[in-house]
Parts: structure tokens; C-alpha cells; sequence
């Protein structure tokens, strides 16, 4: 999403997607955009297990970064290709019901960040059905109407289950997982639980891969056909992993 050519091509994938009769639902992050905001207002940026502190005053710059911001760039992209989309956060419709995220060390507070406790897919379904290519920022509701900031990763597994969907794809910035971390030559074109669980053991998945593939695994066990993890760094990842045999990421299967 840094690289304006290579946000169009994906957003021609996704157009195109549309027009041959796929539905494809959008959900986006947002941290290098909420960092950059914060360091220009000099509001530090704190983070426990790679994810971010969130206070109040942190939580309305969140909002308005991935609300307000990207997400109504990416909506403004897909309507200029003559699709038409819609923008959402997770507070219209009660789409993502949260909660607060918790840590079983009572020192670790994460402030206004929270997880999924329930997702309401009915708004979704009826954009869908309408025509629309929906635009989710994860952005939660608690039960006291507060926004909560929640993983984009997370909210995508659980929405994909919510939709029973047939395909979900999460897109990174590497060419999927890889063997070695570090030789993209190693990368592995599909993987089972069993494996997963192993290589998480062994500290070969970690950091920001584990949210997605922890997704990924979520979704199937809900019913999702597949799940796959690109390098959206490529021209065309989308068209290049449904099209083509081999694909450019990481399918993750059941056993």
C-alpha cells in the first residue's frame, strides 16, 4: 500500500474480481500511516508483543488514520475504476462487537485495543448484494460504545468465517512463509496445521506472520475452503495466486 503503482494494480485485481463475479470484501490496516501521523503531533509510539499501546488520545488519531484516511483512499481507488465501494468501520451496524484485550500479567495494559468478540455480517452481506465492494477499518465496539483498535489481521479471519467465504487471502510484505526467514527462495507453497503448530514451536513463524497464519487457521476451521498468504510487494498478487498453479504465497490446509 506504500507503492501508489503497486496499490493500483491491486486494486485493478480486486476491480476485475468484481466484474468476473467474485465478491471480494476488503479489510486494511494501517500502522505505518498511524505511526507517521503520531510522530508528526510527537506522541511516542509504545508497543507489548507487537502490538500497540492505545490511550485515548492515540485511539481517536487510530480512528481517524484508518477511518477517515485509508480507508476512504482505498473506496475513492476502486470507485475511480468504475467499481463502486463502500467504507466501513467496525462501529456502523455493529459490524465488530469488542472486547477488551486482555494479558493474563496484570502489568501489561494494552489501553483502547481489544479482539474480536463477535462480528455481525449482516451490513456486509447487504453491501455485497447490492453491488458494493465493502471497505472494513478494524475498528471495534465495546458494550459501552467505545472504539476499540483490533489487529486487521485478526478482524479479516474472523469476517471471513462470519461470510463463510471461500478464500481468504492476507497480503504482506514478504512472498509468504519461508523456510528460513531471511532466503525468499525458501518459501513453502503450502503447509498444514500440524506443520504450522511445529514451526511455531520452533520459532519460525513469529512476530507479524503469526496473527495472519493464527487467521488463516481460524477461517478454515470455520469453513473458508482456503486461506492464503501472499507478497502483495508483486504485480498482481490476487490474479497471480488464483490463476496460476504454483501461485506467489503460501496456502495453509488442514491436515
Amino acid at each position: 500500500m506504500a507503492d501508489p503503482k503497486l496499490k493500483e494494480k491491486l486494486i485493478e485485481d480486486i476491480t476485475l474480481l468484481k466484474y468476473v463475479g467474485i465478491n471480494p470484501v476488503i479489510v486494511h490496516g494501517g500502522g505505518p500511516a498511524i505511526n507517521k501521523t503520531l510522530d508528526r503531533l510527537n506522541i511516542e509510539a509504545n508497543f507489548i508483543d507487537g502490538l500497540r499501546v492505545t490511550d485515548k488520545e492515540t485511539m481517536e488519531i487510530v480512528e481517524m488514520v484508518l477511518s477517515a484516511q485509508i480507508n476512504k483512499e482505498i473506496v475513492a481507488l476502486i470507485n475511480k475504476m468504475q467499481a463502486k465501494a463502500v467504507g466501513v468501520s467496525g462501529k456502523d451496524g455493529n459490524l465488530i462487537k469488542a472486547k477488551k484485550k486482555e494479558f493474563s500479567d496484570p502489568e501489561k495494559d494494552l489501553g483502547f485495543v481489544g479482539e474480536v468478540e463477535k462480528i455481525n455480517p449482516e451490513l456486509i452481506e447487504k453491501l455485497i448484494e447490492d453491488g458494493y465492494i465493502p471497505v472494513i477499518a478494524p475498528v471495534g465496539v465495546n458494550d459501552d460504545g467505545e472504539g476499540l483498535n483490533i489487529n486487521a489481521d485478526a478482524v479479516a479471519g474472523e469476517l471471513a468465517a462470519a461470510l463463510k467465504a471461500e478464500k481468504l487471502i492476507y497480503l504482506t510484505d514478504v512472498n509468504g512463509i519461508r523456510f528460513e526467514a531471511k532466503d525468499p527462495e525458501s518459501r513453502v507453497s503450502q503447509l498444514t496445521f500440524s506443520e504450522i503448530k511445529q514451526w511455531i514451536s520452533e520459532g519460525k513463524i513469529q512476530g507479524g506472520m503469526l496473527p495472519k497464519v493464527e487467521g488463516c487457521m481460524q477461517a478454515v476451521e470455520s469453513g473458508v475452503i482456503r486461506t492464503h498468504i501472499l507478497n502483495g510487494l508483486v504485480a498482481h498478487p490476487l490474479l497471480l495466486e488464483i490463476f496460476t498453479d504454483r501461485g506467489v504465497g503460501t496456502m495453509i490446509l488442514k491436515d
